[in-house]
Formats: C-alpha cells, structure tokens, sequence
C-alpha cells in the first residue's frame, strides 16, 4: 500500500471511530421494545452483585446476547446496532451490561469476567431460547471469546463473534498506551472511573478514588485497581492468566474475529501475530476500511444478508449455528 493510501486509510480508522459515537451521541439509534433484564450473582469478595441488561424477545428459539467493550454498556451504539440485526433477522437479543456499568455502584470488570455470562446464560429467563448465539465487541469480543474455550459454556451456544477484540492483554494494553492514542485512552479511563466511582461509593475499593482519578495508562489501571480487586499479583499476572490468545485452539464452537487494519485503538500489529495461523473453528475476517467497532454502513465480509457488519455477522452466527 502507498504512503499516501495508507494515511488516507488510517484516517479512514479514525473518523469510523469517532463518526459513530458523535452520530449516536446527536440522535440514538432506536431498537425496538426490550424488558429490564435482572440478575443477581455470588462474588467471593462482595458478596451478591446485580447484573442487569435490556432484553428483546422475539416469536424464535434463538437468542442473540451482545457484551459491550471497556467503558461502554447496553446503550453504547454497536450493541444497539446489533440489537437492530437481531430484530431484523427474527431472532431475540440480549444486551447485557457488564458488572457496574450500569452505574449502579455493584462493581467493576476485567477482561476473564466470564463467570458472568455464564451465570447470565444460565438465568430462568432465558431458558426458553434453545439457540444462543454470542456477540461481543473489544474487551466483549475478548470476553465472549475467553467464554467459547472454557468447559462451563452452555451447551446452547452454537456460535460467537468478537468485533474489534484485543487477544493478547499485554500487547494491547502497552498499544493504547502509546502517546499517540492518549485521546482514546482518556476517554475509555473517562469511563472506567466514573463505574469506579460509583463503586467507591458503597464498597471497599482497592485504591482511593482520588488516585484511582489520577491514572493515566491502562497499564496503571489494572496494576492497581484491577489487579488487586481480583486477586492478581500485579498487572503482568492478569495479562498472562487472562489473556485469551494462547486458549484460542481449544475453541469449542465456531468462532468469528472481525477486525480492522487501521484500527487505531486495538491495532493490527497486535492481533497478526495471534491470528495468522487461525484454523477451524476460528474464521478471522479484516476489514480495510474502518476504525474501533465503526465501519461504513455497507461492509463485504463476504457473508450473505444485508451490507451492513451486523448484518453480516448476524449471518455468520445463524449460518455457523447448525439445527
């Protein structure tokens, strides 16, 4: 690629990173008529944490559930766009708010968390849907992935996709840390410490608010908040135990990666290595034109079904389904 496609292309990464929030900030996108989704979960350290989410049902015996990425939750604008193909493929969906992002004080998230979606997948009232399909963007991409190689998975997940995910922790950590990505960084750090925040305001948390606001890496961040509340030794520790790139061979369902070349916060330099010699049940797609968990309204990806990526995924879930 010229130098000069390649700036245009990585300009391209930034603006289908940004367009999508500022559009979405101006007008939400509308999805259609959900019921509030509850459920309660055994911490070791907390005791009782609420889950919640906002749940679609739909006249079918699949579900689709969507895991938002670091600092964003069920109305970030990937999760409603990905409600919206659910809707359109007339299948349910559930979009499931990770611990605390809800703002609710219950408490924060890391990247392994699964025993939540496990929990979440197992709650009476999802017990209707005989299929479930996966869904998960960034950090949720990482998550639902981490889910498919562990043995509790429910046996009704047929399929999961995971748009945008960082894969080796360590990697990408020390990538958004980058002086270049300092914009992104604030505004997930932004995020991260208003949930904190809330949880600081009814429970014991591992650092003083006023030092957790003064964090400035991601790095930092897990070191000393996330490390710590889950009973890491320090940040290195959590990348190695949690980090789902060396588990990716012993994925148990069909599993999809879509990601972007010129993603300018989980970068491709970060995932190649890990996703050169992908194989069966692994199917990795790359997208050229796009930024974090934005692309243009029409994607080829290759999938039948409408241009949109949603769209498309939706199609590969279902199509990589079977029954």
């Amino acid at each position: 690629m010229s130098d000069r496609k390649n700036r245009v292309f990585s300009f391209l990464g930034h603006w289908f990173t940004i367009a999508p929030v500022a559009r979405h900030t101006l007008a939400p996108r509308r999805v259609s008529a959900s019921v509030p989704f509850r459920l309660t979960v055994q911490d070791a350290k907390y005791g009782e944490v609420r889950l919640s989410g906002r749940l679609h049902h739909a006249p079918s015996d699949t579900l689709l559930v969507v895991v938002h990425g670091l600092g964003g939750d069920v109305r970030s604008h990937y999760v409603l766009s990905a409600a919206h193909a659910a809707e359109a493929a007339g299948i349910a969906s559930l979009r499931v708010n990770l611990r605390g992002s809800d703002r609710t004080g219950e408490d924060i998230y890391h990247a392994a968390i699964t025993q939540d979606l496990h929990a979440t997948l197992a709650s009476a009232e999802l017990s209707r849907y005989s299929r479930i399909l996966l869904i998960g963007y960034s950090l949720g991409g990482h998550i639902v992935l981490r889910a498919a190689t562990e043995s509790t998975l429910d046996a009704r997940v047929r399929a999961v996709a995971a748009v945008c995910p960082p894969l080796d922790l360590f990697v990408g950590a020390r990538a958004i840390d980058e002086p270049g990505r300092l914009v992104y960084r604030r505004h997930v750090l932004s995020a991260i410490k208003e949930i904190y925040a809330e949880v600081a305001g009814r429970r014991l948390v591992p650092l003083p608010l006023a030092e957790a606001r003064r964090i400035a890496t991601i790095r930092d961040w897990d070191e000393h908040i996330v490390a710590p509340r889950f009973g890491f030794r320090g940040a290195d520790h959590y990348y190695e135990e949690s980090s789902v790139a060396p588990r990716l061979a012993t994925l148990a369902v069909p599993s999809l990666v879509v990601a972007a070349e010129h993603d300018p916060m989980v970068p491709a330099h970060t995932l190649l290595p890990v996703l050169s010699g992908a194989r069966p049940p692994l199917d990795v797609r790359w997208i050229d034109r796009g930024g974090h968990v934005g692309f243009p309204a029409r994607v080829d990806l290759g999938f039948p079904g409408p241009g949109g990526l949603e769209d498309q995924v939706v199609a590969w879930l279902r199509d990589h389904a079977g029954g």
